[in-house]
């Protein structure tokens, strides 16, 4: 039988840029001791942490959770690519749900390096094999970097197939510079344009300026999760719990399908997304505030669809009308999103829930969204999986 699982604590430290932030492991501390000290409760209540990162050596996730405390607990180390954090919360929430613990801590770092991403051993085959040899039948242009070639190529699948313009990715991008802007744990805080994206170099001419691709940047973030009877007995705050979280994975129509929007994860984030309204009874209409996978803006068009805010190829007219931003249908990434916070891939998931958690308690200060009681997280990762979750005001 589940649990009610409730986010008593989150944490979360300003994001910075590559060669500008504290070590890994100073950073994991931090945010897991804002989250303890958010959620009211000591590390000595953590019956289990899950540690998330992508770029670290084995045990990481120690070596940070060391300076907060060294208690005997299992310690989880966690890499599932850019959804690396909100696989850490997965985790996290089934401990709680399942019974098999009263009080986790999910915990996400990230210490980059400046420039794309890439992988680090060269000696052995990629995870990235069949999605590079699709992208090569589809795409070509191996001298793209490989995350912009992705993504780029699904925005390119997605102008082909609905004649969707450039300027709609540029719009996704300035909105995401006017939310930042209330934001300050955003690190691009400047107000930005539809002119000024659409004047920034191109990556991919046609395809991608320089402004609709997010920074790699540092940081942490984290979440204490807990049972409803510990919350009770301790005194905590129960106004956010967890309502449905699922996370899938790749099917064979990723690499069968010949669509660039499949290979980066459409039909993942369309299959958990429907998993989760079905678990929650919640449908998409009535989710009031979302935090979606930005890493460029071309995966936060295609997400739209995927997560059922609009229908298949209604995308561009839902930024067109308004409806991803205050007073419209749904708020979409009020905390400016990956575009605008930055991306440090096992903060990501976790700072997502930082936001929402402090939507729903009603303390995000100016971007705040009013009497925000349902809402929604994605979280993508190459590779592939891809995170959905909603969370819901008691």
């Amino acid at each position: 039988m589940s649990r009610k699982v409730i986010v008593a604590g989150v944490g979360m430290i300003p994001f910075a840029k590559p060669g500008a932030s504290a070590s890994y492991d100073e950073m994991g501390a931090q945010a897991g001791r804002l989250a303890l000290e958010d959620a009211g409760v000591g590390y000595d209540d953590i019956q289990q942490a899950y540690a998330g990162y992508v770029y670290g050596d084995s045990t990481s996730g120690q070596k940070a959770l060391y300076r907060i405390g060294m208690s005997g607990i299992p310690i989880v180390n966690v890499n599932n690519n850019c959804s690396t954090g909100s696989t850490a919360l997965f985790l996290a929430r089934q401990a709680i749900a399942s019974g098999a613990a009263d009080c986790v801590l999910a915990l996400g770092f990230e210490q980059m390096s400046p420039g794309a991403l890439g992988s680090v051993f060269q000696d052995r085959p990629s995870p990235f094999d069949q999605f590079d040899a699709v992208t090569d039948r589809l795409l070509g242009m191996p001298e793209i970097p490989l995350a912009l070639r992705y993504f780029g190529g699904a925005g390119l699948s997605h102008m082909k197939k609905y004649g969707t313009k450039l300027e709609t990715f540029a719009k996704i991008r300035a909105k995401a510079s006017r939310h930042a802007a209330n934001n300050p744990l955003a690190l691009f805080r400047k107000l930005v344009s539809e002119e000024d994206v659409m004047s920034a170099p191109m990556l991919w001419p046609g395809v991608m300026t320089r402004l609709m691709a997010c920074p790699p940047t540092c940081g942490g973030a984290a979440a204490v999760l807990v049972s409803e009877d510990f919350a009770k007995a301790k005194g905590l705050d129960t106004r956010v719990s967890i309502a449905a979280q699922a996370m899938t994975t790749d099917r064979a129509g990723t690499f069968e399908s010949d669509d660039m929007m499949r290979v980066v994860g459409y039909d993942m984030t369309k299959e958990a997304a429907a998993k989760v309204y079905e678990a929650a009874g919640i449908g998409p209409d009535e989710v009031d505030v979302i935090e979606l996978h930005d890493c460029f803006a071309q995966n936060e068009l295609i997400s739209y669809e995927a997560l059922g805010l609009c229908p298949e190829g209604g995308a561009e007219k839902f930024v067109e009308d308004g409806d991803n931003t205050y007073g419209g249908r749904f708020v979409t990434n009020p905390s400016g999103g990956l575009l605008s916070k930055g991306h440090p891939l096992g903060a990501t998931g976790l700072a997502q829930c930082f936001e929402l958690t402090h939507q729903l308690r009603g303390t995000a200060g100016e971007r705040g969204v009013p009497d925000a009681r349902i809402a929604l997280q994605h979280n993508l990762g190459l590779g592939g999986a891809c995170v959905v979750t909603m969370y819901c005001r008691q």
